[in-house]
């Protein structure tokens, strides 16, 4: 991949852009100093920028004035710092020789342009599999990503399984301590279309962040397998002018349906906004990832924490709760806030079998189910579960 002369005019806004999202994807340490390049194309089309570390790939196309086509490579994050710093006039890039120029207003850098000899081949976007609006993208996929692993020594719990089939997606992802599940519609190219997929976590969590939360447009998922990219395939993500790749996670993912309770022996509603507040005050006497102790009764819970060394909080809230006796129960404070947070509704209703079994968080349905027979209660119809095992409480 030769390196060609380019010279070309750019608004400063949309090469800021441009150059910052693609910066973020580049890797800060690398093995092979070529990797830290961004590919500049300057076409008919206008301007595509472009990083690739072997595992994620980003491109993105803005309009230009080009007068003359070809393209370079320069150092990815050095060339977003010096455009974010730049006054907002027209932005002149040419190269000469053996660098790139930068100008805009009086400013004028000149970056050393990269060899691309040794750069590798940029994956192509996989055929189109459906598309999905941006925002219930986003919602779910920030859900989920939450309880991901961040041991990369547990390669198939640092993923988000997104499990395919026709016209529903049902996202997870575990950390063995907790577990989300986010079901939603989307429209396949085929009707029968069903694919297992594991993803890495953090990736599709940037993939998400970056949508315009003004886009209109469907975003496209896109998905290959094998080849030459290896087994597991590769997951793409094309909305307007960006898109991704990225090699997905070659592990089995586990079996999550058997952790799912079906029925609960009580229930609990309780305010998110106040719970959380009441978590967060509670928890400054906590040891780091101590525990924060939950005791519901019928119309109130009490939230504690501490012992005889570090102090001692307590906090009451109102509660609805019905179920055959009270119940007290611990959790990690970070994992319990993390879970409230994505709940994405004003009241979170919690599920218990026992103390000692983990609970569920749903966001709170329209109406509370009525008991079975045996006076269990089942597990409310919802389109998003996080599942929470408690710590153990003492004696």
């Amino acid at each position: 991949m030769e390196s060609q002369a380019v010279s070309f005019r750019v608004s400063r806004d949309d090469l800021a852009n441009a150059v910052a999202w693609v910066a973020k994807g580049l890797p800060s340490k690398v093995t092979q100093p070529v990797l830290r390049a961004m590919l500049i194309t300057a076409d008919d089309a206008g301007l595509e920028f472009a990083g690739f570390d072997y595992e994620v790939s980003s491109k993105v196309r803005i309009a230009a004035e080009v007068a003359e086509p070809g393209r370079i490579a320069v150092a990815g994050k050095l060339i977003a710092e010096i455009v974010n710093t730049l006054p907002n006039k027209p932005v002149d890039v040419q190269s000469d020789g053996s660098k790139a120029i930068v100008a805009c207003g009086s400013s004028r850098f000149e970056l050393p342009l990269i060899p691309l000899d040794d750069y590798p081949q940029i994956p192509q976007l996989p055929e189109v599999t459906g598309t999905i609006d941006p925002r219930l993208f986003a919602e779910a996929v920030t859900q989920v990503a939450a309880a991901a692993g961040k041991d990369d020594t547990l390669p198939m719990l640092t993923g988000v399984h997104v499990e395919v089939q026709g016209a529903q997606l049902r996202l997870a992802a575990t950390d063995r301590f907790r577990l989300a599940l986010r079901t939603c519609e989307w429209t396949p190219t085929s009707p029968d279309v069903s694919a297992k997929l594991l993803i890495p976590a953090k990736t599709l969590l940037d993939n998400a962040r970056t949508l315009d939360a003004q886009a209109s447009d469907p975003v496209e998922i896109a998905v290959g397998q094998g080849d030459q990219i290896g087994a597991a395939g590769l997951f793409g993500v094309h909305t307007e002018n960006r898109e991704t790749t990225t090699r997905m996670l070659d592990a089995d993912f586990p079996n999550i349906q058997p952790l799912l309770p079906k029925t609960h022996t009580s229930m609990a509603s309780v305010e998110v906004a106040p719970l959380q507040e009441a978590i967060r005050r509670v928890s400054l006497v906590t040891e780091r990832n101590a525990q924060i102790r939950m005791e519901f009764s019928e119309g109130e819970l009490i939230l504690s924490a501490g012992g005889t060394d570090s102090g001692h909080a307590e906090e009451r809230l109102p509660c609805a709760f019905v179920g055959r006796d009270e119940l007290t129960i611990a959790f990690n404070p970070g994992y319990l806030r993390d879970g409230l947070a994505v709940v994405h509704s004003n009241r979170v209703v919690f599920g218990f079998t026992e103390p000692s079994r983990p609970a569920i968080l749903v966001p709170e349905p329209e109406e509370l189910p009525e008991a079975n027979e045996d006076g269990t209660f089942p597990t409310p119809e919802t389109h998003f579960t996080y599942l929470l095992m408690p710590v153990r409480l003492p004696g």
